[in-house]
């Protein structure tokens, strides 16, 4: 959602690199160009404007001018700031001291409430409640057979006594159901209420009606994300008519301009709580304006990645993959699988992808990146036989064109995948030399993410070689006198210890064919060729 600005931001940010001091002109280009940059994601121009003023303020300020480096410091102050008008800090939903908690979600119709009550139910589930949804939405048709099968995606028990259609009480079968929800132990209770197409005085009062007969712990503002600087005038209307507690955004990965995220918290003093980033069930996070900020300013967002590693990797399986590699072990085919299975459980790759820092500048790759490629990657390992997964060095060209064959697809297709696979080896090998695994689950099972667009690695060493088969080549070595002569001298300096790797040099200045110790705090921007169009 927030491709656009986030581009904006980084392009601004870059003119201020480098410069040892910030005169007040360079300040107020810089504030010009975030200013057009939020007016054009559609950010309320009151919000614009505290914005900027506060950024301009701090700028100005001896923060600045004192600062080592004065660019990364407006950057900070941007951040900071970013931070602010998202909530400031994450906020968690309340629960009731005596269950069960009582949610009441609110909202236009088209917001996505009845798929959202459906995600934070499954969001709940996976947190250890057992949530039961209300079909209190009694008008909107077909609102209760909707909500029956978003339950049943979801795992949750549906409370629906009225047909709805027109049909029934929506307040008498929002009271009825805290009854239900303690006789059948449900711990949560979510309240799917009516919408409107637009604001009506019928449409708040029936949302004030239920809330006073449930006296919800919280209400949930459902907001669409895609609807721009109208999402203050509508969050405004039902902050006055029901007074709710936080706001929910929906189709946060939509492709439009995202205004609606970066002026209701600061508009309504009402956090946001939750996000939902897509139409599966999964596609449902907590809101934390601080890695939210992080993303827009293209800094990544780890520490959620790492969150949703901890929660789909097996971690009984990744404790004995880190004793195997600790034990000087190969990591093999098997392993590999293991992690790929982790990977997919982990949702779609390209968001994964889109939470590694600096991610901006690949922006096509990702936009070309291929899901299924994962499923035809484990195709072909999952052509091979327990054998050879153990042990991939006795692949040979008819073992190839076998597992080739079985998986569908073509010996190139194999060797790519083994290439990757060695280089793999190699990183897991220097990583646990360097100081134990790494820190994400999986993060050494892809050196190369199948399926990007641009050059790959394998790509680039048959380039190589097919290089190498040119006319006057003689032994892999080059028909220029004066290259060859260059090349024996290149090799004699790395047996003598005195040129790096260029592979290794990729992974933070180790030699792979040596097994240095791997630092990971050298490893340059774009990961050194791990993801197509970092340095080579």
């Amino acid at each position: 959602m927030f491709n656009s600005l986030s581009d904006r931001l980084t392009a601004t940010f870059k003119n201020l690199r480098g410069k040892g001091r910030l005169s007040e002109a360079d300040v107020d280009a810089t504030i010009r160009e975030i200013r057009r940059a939020l007016l054009d994601a559609d950010v309320a121009l009151p919000v614009v404007r505290a914005f900027t003023g506060r950024i301009r303020e701090r700028a100005l300020s001896e923060e600045v001018s004192g600062a080592l480096n004065p660019g990364q410091q407006v950057v900070k102050i941007v951040n900071d700031e970013l931070v602010g008008i998202l909530g400031g800090q994450t906020r968690r939903l309340n629960f009731a001291k005596r269950p069960p908690t009582v949610i009441m979600l609110a909202g236009l119709q088209g917001a996505g409430k009845t798929t959202l009550a459906g995600k934070l139910a499954h969001w709940l589930k996976s947190e250890g409640h057992r949530p039961m949804l209300v079909a209190a939405d009694l008008q909107r048709p077909n609102a209760v057979n909707q909500l029956q099968i978003v339950g049943e995606r979801a795992g949750a028990v549906v409370y629906a006594p009225e047909p709805g259609n027109g049909v029934g009480d929506p307040i008498q079968v929002a009271t009825d159901s805290i009854e239900v929800a303690k006789s059948k132990l449900h711990d949560v209770v979510i309240v799917d209420t009516a919408g409107r197409l637009g604001i009506d005085e019928e449409l708040m009062q029936q949302a004030a009606d239920i809330r006073s007969a449930v006296s919800p712990d919280e209400v949930l503002f459902v907001i669409d994300a895609m609807i721009g600087q109208d999402a203050v005038r509508t969050a405004e209307a039902f902050l006055d008519g029901v007074d709710f507690t936080g706001v929910v955004l929906s189709k946060l990965d939509g492709d439009s301009r995202g205004g609606a995220a970066l002026s209701v918290a600061e508009v309504t003093g009402k956090p946001i709580m939750f996000a939902s980033t897509g139409e599966s069930m999964k596609d449902f996070e907590q809101f934390h304006p601080d890695r939210m900020a992080d993303r827009i300013l293209d800094m990544g967002d780890i520490m959620t990645l790492i969150e949703q590693a901890e929660k789909n990797f097996d971690e009984k399986e990744t404790e004995k993959l880190k004793k195997k590699v600790e034990a000087g072990e190969d990591f093999d085919l098997n392993d590999f699988l293991t992690q790929m299975a982790g990977l997919k459980k982990m949702g779609s790759m390209k968001k994964m992808l889109g939470m590694m820092p600096g991610m901006s500048q690949y922006k096509e790759q990702l936009a070309n990146f291929d899901e299924r490629e994962v499923d035809r990657v484990e195709a072909i390992v999952r052509s091979m036989t327990p054998t050879e997964r153990s042990n991939p060095k006795i692949l040979n060209g008819s073992r190839r064109a076998r597992i080739a064959k079985g998986a569908g697809t073509t010996v190139t297709a194999v060797n790519q995948l083994m290439e990757r696979f060695t280089q793999a080896q190699k990183m897991m090998r220097s990583m646990t030399r360097g100081g134990g695994m790494p820190g994400m689950p999986g993060g050494g099972g892809m050196p190369q993410m199948p399926g990007m667009g641009g050059a790959a690695g394998g790509a680039g060493n048959r380039k190589k070689k097919a290089a190498g088969k040119k006319k006057g080549r003689k032994g892999g070595q080059s028909g220029n006198p004066a290259k060859r002569a260059q090349e024996a001298q290149e090799l004699a300096d790395r047996k003598a210890g005195k040129t790096k790797d260029p592979v290794g040099s990729a992974f933070g200045g180790v030699d792979l064919d040596k097994d240095e110790e791997f630092d990971p705090a050298n490893l340059p921007k774009g990961f050194g060729g791990i993801f197509p169009g970092g340095k080579k």
